[in-house]
């Protein structure tokens, strides 16, 4: 997939808002739980025009994209991860929406926004699902 240049903090923060200390926690809350993390920015069609895949040591952890007062996360967890998700103490709505979603080869699918470090949280509950091992 093609990368294209990070924005720079003053782009990231007009178009975050007052989410950018959200933005913040985020990637520190990625870092404190899965260094080392490399950044990327590939485009998109949102408005923003970018999104940052996290990853660490060629797997993509989470996406996020920057979006008026709000931080887009994606995460996509394979079969084994998503029965985790059933016994795992996540929100009720984000267990629905990973039943709710398609079942694909790559895993199921899940976008959902965040807007304040309380739901933060939510990330870090689930990126040691995703990690389980087999």
């Amino acid at each position: 997939m093609k990368q294209v240049d990070a924005p720079t903090e003053q782009e990231l923060n007009a178009c975050l808002r007052s989410a950018g200390a959200v933005w913040t926690a985020i990637v520190r809350a990625m870092e404190e739980t899965s260094a080392p993390i490399d950044r990327e920015w590939r485009p998109t069609k949102t408005e923003f025009g970018r999104l940052c895949p996290l990853r660490r040591k060629q797997r993509t952890l989470l996406y996020l994209t920057p979006d008026a007062d709000r931080v887009r996360v994606a995460i996509v967890l394979g079969e084994r991860a998503y029965g985790l998700v059933a016994t795992s103490s996540l929100p009720a709505a984000i267990r629905k929406l990973f039943d709710e979603a398609q079942p694909y080869v790559e895993g199921r699918g899940i976008r959902f926004p965040v807007s304040s470090p309380g739901e933060i949280p939510i990330i870090t509950e689930l990126l040691p699902i995703k990690a389980a091992p087999k």
